[in-house]
């Protein structure tokens, strides 16, 4: 299986460019609001297809993902089932994944270690709200807090974005 390409960010006084090979993204109040896909979301990641890997993990709260997400095949999905940790499934998922190499969108509780663990690794850690709500510990743990998944879809196609946040 080849590689795909990746998006390279380069922003003023980091030691590296990031490197951006895969998404890993909730679904719940991350891609969604109320259960459905954001206008928009579609769009953003048809736009990254074959650049990136995409994978979406989610306790799928109001078992609507599937659904929603069925117009894109390109797209990994795994609904998380049962009383395990989410957050530690989510965490583990990057830690096997090259970090480093991950943008990564989530906005609650579960998404904290993900976003810690892409945080920590250099890779890109994105809290959004798209008017669900936004955990405190998971804004704490992310590179940028952004208002709307489309938005932060966008800080991959216009890099700029990134690099006018980021810089030093």
């Amino acid at each position: 299986m080849t590689l795909p390409p990746g998006i390279e960010i380069t922003i003023p006084f980091f030691a590296t460019p990031l490197r951006i090979t895969r998404i890993v993204s909730d679904y719940t109040g991350t891609l969604s609001f109320h259960g459905k896909l954001i206008p928009g979301v579609e769009d953003r990641l048809g736009k990254l297809r074959g650049l990136i890997t995409i994978d979406v993990l989610t306790a799928d709260s109001s078992n609507t993902a599937a659904t929603q997400l069925a117009g894109m095949p390109f797209l990994n999905l795994r609904i998380l089932e049962g009383a395990v940790h989410h957050d530690f499934v989510k965490q583990t998922h990057a830690e096997n994944n090259n970090p480093a190499q991950i943008a990564a969108f989530g906005n609650g509780n579960n998404d904290v270690l993900l976003l810690k663990t892409v945080k920590d690794a250099g890779g890109l850690a994105v809290a959004v709200d798209n008017g669900e709500g936004c955990s405190v510990e998971a804004m704490q743990n992310a590179s940028i807090f952004i208002v709307g998944i489309v938005n932060a879809l966008d800080l991959l196609i216009e890099r700029t974005w990134c690099k006018a946040t980021l810089r030093r």
